[in-house]
């Protein structure tokens, strides 16, 4: 009995605090915020399947090729009306006494860098004209080198004490701050180029060749280099300490780093029509020094189309994409006829197929 009433009292107790649980469990239902039903919270809305039949995909590849040969066909004609004068000029400009020792040529300053090309028109050249240097070789993408420059230096004078990440061209010798400190900045071209033709000589305009987005938002103009290239080692061009950052654009142009290791840069504009078979003399000064690390320089000259500069990459890629489609719309059109296949037909499972198979 004793047992009995044992069990009992010891049900009447589970079944109690089961009650309660129970009832917990219908309050905290109750007060939970169940989403209101729709369509969209179920994921019930109507949604496009579409199914690949022969008839689509061949006509998708067709459209595709109609569409891209000639593009790529437009864009290679374009690429064609663009004139390219390329001269190298680092090895020709080396004296023929030190073609055996190119770095102490470029590193001696006693020596004269100046250096006269003469380049021959040879095709009619519509302004403006791009005057481009263009260097091979050269790695602006290393990861060190990208690294060093600190942008907020460059955009407001109050920070002009901020170098970090502008190792290892941050400050001088007694400690004040470069400003543009970094190795891009520190490593600027500074080649120039002047030119004429006959007795006329063709200005060069530099005015609007960098972005217009980094002259306003990138390089502040009330920022002005102090101590840059006060060194021991120079690296490149100097800056006026006169003009501010924003109008620098030469050094605009730089410090936007390529992603190759072989690009072209804006140097300016000549805005005068050069006609075929007219000769150019060029008189620059072959101040950079790429002879240390391999590297190459030319001096470009080119127009422009609606398309941008000389570049068959694009339309040799229309044509090619477009090309291919054609193939395969021709293909698959061929194997539907030849060897035609019911949609959807079970038999073509794998596991309905005999161990044979068909």
């Amino acid at each position: 009995m004793n047992n009995h009433a044992a069990g009992g009292s010891t049900s009447n107790g589970g079944s109690g605090v089961d009650g309660d649980g129970g009832g917990g469990g219908g309050a905290a239902r109750r007060n939970t915020k169940m989403p209101k039903y729709s369509k969209f919270t179920q994921q019930e809305l109507p949604a496009c399947k579409p199914i690949l039949t022969p008839k689509w995909v061949v006509s998708v590849f067709f459209l595709v090729g109609v569409i891209f040969v000639p593009v790529g066909v437009v864009s290679l004609l374009a690429a064609q009306n663009v004139v390219e004068i390329v001269d190298r000029y680092d090895d020709a400009c080396v004296p023929a006494n030190m073609t055996d020792n190119k770095l102490a040529y470029i590193q001696n300053p006693n020596i004269s860098k100046e250096c006269t090309r003469t380049l021959t028109i040879t095709e009619d050249m519509n302004q403006p004209i791009f005057v481009y240097y263009q260097l091979d070789n050269f790695y602006q993408n290393h990861r060190r080198y990208v690294k060093s420059r600190n942008d907020g230096q460059l955009r407001d004078a109050a920070k002009a004490n901020q170098t970090s990440a502008c190792e290892p061209e941050k400050t001088t010798a007694d400690g004040k701050p470069i400003v543009p400190c970094g190795l891009i900045a520190w490593s600027l071209f500074n080649d120039t180029y002047s030119f004429t033709r006959g007795n006329d000589n063709l200005t060069v305009d530099k005015k609007d060749i960098s972005w217009k987005s980094d002259r306003e938002h990138k390089f502040g103009k009330n920022v002005y280099p102090s101590n840059f290239q006060n060194g021991l080692l120079k690296g490149g061009g100097t800056l006026d300490p006169a003009i501010p950052l924003s109008e620098q654009e030469d050094l605009i142009v730089w410090m936007r780093t390529a992603a190759l290791p072989t690009f072209r840069k804006l140097y300016g504009r000549i805005y005068v029509d050069l006609k075929k078979n007219d000769t150019i003399t060029v008189k620059l000064s072959n101040n950079y020094n790429t002879y240390n690390f391999g590297g190459k320089k030319k001096l470009v000259l080119s127009t422009a189309t609606w398309l941008g500069g000389k570049n068959d990459f694009l339309g040799f890629a229309y044509v090619i994409v477009g090309g291919v489609c054609f193939f395969l719309a021709f293909a698959f059109t061929l194997l539907y006829l030849i060897k035609p296949r019911k949609l959807g037909d079970h038999n073509y499972l794998s596991w309905n197929r005999h161990p044979g198979g068909r």
